[in-house]
């Protein structure tokens, strides 16, 4: 034991405890490394893990003492982890026979810097049966002596050695409780005492793994241990009397479970892939492949090493890749890699354990897929040294000829896809090419015509590349290239005008028949024997024609520059050559004629009416000249009054203002009012110079103090010229018309319906119908009639109102039987004889008017009467076999009729 000369006993564990933390923290400032201090954590469970379950413990090495690290699970369903580093479980899994295998993150929550390590969980094995230990060899712990001060306390008095820990192999095979030592106390010989332990393990979970005697205080553990579920067991052991009073203070117990090689190298994949450029190097990084073992990894048992077992393919060499045994590194260690060869390898790896000793050592394997990528070793190549085409020419967007290559490159990658370039026989950029991204081809287009007679052929090179540059030291060519050749097959072309438009100029008013001048076009196929015809295509004022041979334009009619077909002075006319090749072709050109200006329009005033008042003050007549000509054919222009009559210029005087302005006022103090027409002459500036006498109808009216027209008449010549006038009164006129057609349209309809209600429905007997008149007078011959009763059929008696005594009494009454039509008071007609007529001719169209004759009713009967004889009152067939005896005694108005019929057959 080591003392320290002149300290108290009481601070030699102080300065101690100080002495190893400073001999800690310069260590971990040399040394520390932030992370995990272990690959893989490991720990053995029983088949059955409870929710909350504590699992096993992880470290995290963290030199920042401000670093705050967050821990999370590969599983969070089924695994957490405390702040503190304890794995439990988060619900009741029931372990299988393969091992539980997850992952924990630790991330740093300022930095997002990001740790991981890998956890497997394996299920205990069955507990198998080891020889009894002799109970003399157990190791007997005392707890330390206590000395009584003067005082009369109790002290505990610190030993100057620690209890060594307890160490205990994993997977022991019993017999089970197997004991470990044997906790005394020093006091058991005076009093009785009670021995218990706590902690993980004993009444804590994992609770029951360690048990005590209370009595003698033994020790003794119930079932195997695992270390890769608890590696070591922190335990205290207690001594309290029979009253439950404390006579010792608490000792540790550490038993350290020691590890057993019961665990198999794990992969953490099944298949690891990678992949590796072709043609790289001996000594090129391609991938890790990773195991891990659940035994302690500083010792033997989870030491691994690595060894590639078989390669396949195994060309161009058995031995194309090596593997860190140590760490997993696959690295290449021959050349010759070809993926247009050997696209992928396959490796099968083995990771043994006990540092790769193939006797005592657990193993397992794994397969490596290593896949060749591809890299621009192979430039495109031609299929052939030459390609021929042919397009006709002025065609463009037009493919000429299809480029094909080979390539052994991986299809559709940067290394495969060919770009073509024209590297000569195209100076003036004629051509192009595309690649087409399915083939690979090249396309051969026309991008600008091509002339026949210019070019009958062309030579192209053409040379063909990958889109990325080929790889370093590929003694290959980097490019390709062929010669394409191309034919132009001549077609017709259209006839074009040389100049187009052609502008000429001439003066207006040319005479027909003269000729201007020869518009001919020309045919740009030179090696076609074809000739050339000339028609007019459009002529709006139709002035032109064209000879149809040689092209000379004549004109047919006055040239007019003032034509509305004529702008800003031209006039076009477009013309067609057409040649007869086959297809025949055409092409148009236009003729521009520019018409210089002649003095060949006399000048008008404007405007054409205005008013004035009927005294000079206070207003005059503004007035200008319009002339259709220009400069210098048109203003100044001279205004002037004529001579004659001798009223306008006594009545009227006009003064010049400038060159195309004048004023016209009254000269005289009054001048009645009314329309006077004042003819003015005026005179333009051509040469020679053209006048003309206008006029100008000045409306002279009474004008209130401000100047204005008063009277009616003032919209006459203020708003209404006298085209409105005659557009009003032949507005008024044709309604007129329409009012008078419908008048007598109304008077034919209803005399119509009055010649319809005149036929009577037939009787249901045979005898003739006697109808009843209010008055009858002595036939036609008797002149003193009544006529009045006939001219105003309103004022007849109606039948309701005749007397009782003179109606036959055979007479059907007339309100009583509804057949008989009532005839509505018509108007009075204009022309009796007309009436009659057309009832007339109403009753013979009929087709319902009854087969016997019929007594007819009419307004008006007399001397005269253009009604003409009825043949139904003079027919012999009327009757006669009838008795008419009984006429006689209706009265002497019946006489007559009596005669007619009654009398025989005279």
């Amino acid at each position: 034991m080591c003392r320290i000369a002149g300290a108290p006993r009481t601070l030699l564990p102080l300065l101690a405890a100080l002495l190893q933390a400073s001999v800690e923290a310069s260590g971990e400032i040399a040394l520390c490394k932030t992370g995990f201090p272990e690959d893989v954590y490991s720990a053995v469970l029983p088949k059955d893990v409870h929710e909350g379950q504590p699992l096993l413990n992880v470290k995290f090495s963290n030199c920042n003492r401000k670093r705050k690290v967050q821990y999370e699970s590969s599983e969070p369903a089924d695994f957490k982890v405390d702040e503190d580093g304890t794995v439990y479980a988060v619900r009741s899994i029931p372990l299988t026979a393969e091992q539980a295998k997850f992952l924990i993150y630790a991330q740093d929550k300022e930095t997002q810097e990001k740790w991981q390590v890998a956890v497997n969980l394996s299920l205990e094995p069955a507990l198998t049966e080891e020889p009894a230990k002799d109970p003399h060899a157990i190791e007997e712990i005392v707890f330390p002596r206590q000395l009584a001060k003067h005082s009369g306390s109790l002290q505990r008095q610190k030993r100057d050695w620690v209890i060594p820990p307890i160490n205990l192999p994993e997977n022991s095979r019993g017999p089970f409780p197997q004991e470990l030592v044997r906790i005394r106390s020093d006091r058991d010989k005076n009093l009785s005492l009670r021995y218990s332990v706590t902690g993980p393990g004993a009444d804590q979970p994992p609770t029951g793994i360690f048990i005590i005697n209370p009595i003698s205080g033994q020790l003794s553990v119930t079932k195997p241990l695992d270390r890769e579920l608890i590696a070591r067991f922190h335990l205290r052991a207690h001594a309290v009397d029979i009253n439950g009073n404390q006579v010792e203070n608490p000792i540790d117990i550490v038993i350290n479970v020691i590890d057993m090689n019961d665990n198999r190298p794990e992969f953490l994949h099944q298949v690891w892939n990678g992949s590796v450029p072709e043609g790289s190097k001996p000594g090129t990084y391609v991938m890790t492949v990773t195991a891990i073992d659940a035994d302690d990894p500083n010792a033997l048992n989870g030491m691994l090493r690595y060894r590639i077992l078989s390669q396949a393919p195994s060309t161009p060499s058995p031995n194309m890749f090596t593997i860190n045994n140590e760490t997993g590194d696959i690295i290449t260690v021959a050349a010759g890699l070809d993926r247009e060869k050997v696209q992928q390898y396959t490796l099968i790896i083995q990771a043994t354990d006990m540092e790769g000793n193939p006797t005592y050592g657990l193993s397992n394997t794994a397969t490596a897929v290593i896949t060749v990528t591809d890299v621009n070793d192979n430039p495109p190549e031609f299929t052939a040294m030459t390609f021929y085409g042919e397009v006709p020419e002025n065609r463009v967007e037009v493919i000429v000829a299809n480029l094909t290559v080979t390539d052994k490159d991986q299809p559709h990658t940067p290394a495969w896809n060919a770009v073509y370039r024209i590297s000569g026989g195209d100076p003036t950029g004629r051509f192009a090419i595309q690649t087409d991204p399915n083939s690979n081809d090249g396309l051969v287009t026309v991008v600008k015509p091509i002339d026949f007679e210019t070019n009958r052929m062309f030579v192209l090179t053409v040379a063909a590349e990958n889109q990325v540059p080929l790889a370093k030291g590929i003694q290959h060519p980097p490019q390709s290239t062929a010669t394409v050749s191309v034919t132009v097959i001549d077609v017709n072309e259209n006839p074009y005008f040389a100049p187009n438009p052609k502008i000429i100029r001439q003066e207006e008013g040319l005479h027909a028949g003269t000729m201007l001048t020869t518009f001919t076009a020309q045919d740009p196929d030179r090696y076609m024997q074809q000739s050339i015809r000339y028609t007019k295509l459009s002529d709006p004022a139709n002035w032109l024609k064209i000879d149809p041979v040689n092209g000379q334009i004549t004109t047919i009619a006055v040239l007019d520059r003032e034509s509305p077909n004529v702008k800003n002075n031209i006039y076009n006319a477009t013309f067609l050559a057409s040649d007869n090749g086959i297809p025949p072709m055409s092409g148009t050109g236009t003729l521009q004629i520019y018409l210089l200006d002649i003095n060949d329009n006399a000048p008008q005033v404007l405007p054409q009416e205005a008013e004035t008042c009927e005294t000079p003050e206070p207003n005059s007549i503004n007035i200008t000249a319009l002339d259709y000509d220009i400069d210098p054919n048109a203003g100044p222009f001279a205004f002037d009054l004529p001579l004659s009559p001798v009223t306008i210029k006594r009545n009227w005087t006009i003064t010049r203002l400038n060159g195309d302005f004048a004023q016209l006022n009254l000269k005289i103090k009054f001048l009645e009012a009314g329309i006077y027409e004042v003819p003015i002459i005026i005179t333009d500036s051509g040469n020679p110079p053209k006048s003309n006498i206008s006029i100008l109808r000045v409306k002279v009216c009474q004008c209130d103090s401000n100047g204005d027209c008063t009277d009616v008449d003032r919209i006459v010549g203020a708003g209404l010229g006298t085209g409105a006038i005659i557009a009003i009164l032949l507005c008024i006129i044709i309604l007129l018309i329409l009012v008078l057609m419908f008048v007598v349209w109304m008077k034919r309809r209803d005399k119509e319906r009055q010649a319809k209600q005149l036929l009577i429905d037939p009787e249901d007997d045979v005898r003739d119908n006697i109808l009843k008149y209010d008055e009858e007078g002595g036939g036609e011959e008797d002149q003193d009639y009544d006529l009045s009763q006939l001219q105003q059929p309103d004022t007849v008696e109606p039948d309701a109102i005749k007397p009782v005594g003179i109606r036959r009494l055979d007479e059907r009454p007339i309100h009583a039987e509804p057949q008989y039509p009532v005839r509505s008071a018509a108007p009075h007609p204009g022309d009796i004889g007309d009436f009659i007529n057309e009832g007339l001719k109403a009753a013979d169209n009929d087709p319902t008017a009854p087969p016997y004759d019929s007594l007819l009713v009419f307004d008006y009967e007399g001397s005269g009467s253009t009604a003409g004889s009825l043949s139904s009152l003079n027919s012999s067939s009327s009757g006669g076999d009838q008795d008419y005896d009984y006429l006689n005694d209706w009265g002497p108005r019946f006489k007559k009729l009596a005669d007619m019929y009654g009398g025989g057959d005279d």
